[in-house]
């Protein structure tokens, strides 16, 4: 039977996924307009967008609406 390699984090998701989106920016910078720089901007976007909600599903708080009694 196969073992899962387990890798311990050092840092949080929404830090790892920040430095993923600058990373592909800075990549991006260097990149003549086209469409596999368009590419890397979205993916950016798309790693900054999951650190902003991966933030807010960790943050303190009412997690639904049901639970904060609005309906």
């Amino acid at each position: 039977m196969l073992k899962r390699r387990n890798f311990k984090q050092f840092e949080q998701l929404e830090q790892r996924l920040t430095d993923e989106a600058n990373r592909l920016r800075e990549q991006a910078k260097g990149m003549s307009p086209g469409l596999a720089r368009d590419q890397l901007l979205h993916k950016a976007q798309e790693a900054a967008i999951a650190a902003a909600v991966s933030e807010w599903l960790r943050s303190p708080g009412p997690k639904n609406r049901l639970a904060a009694g609005l309906r």
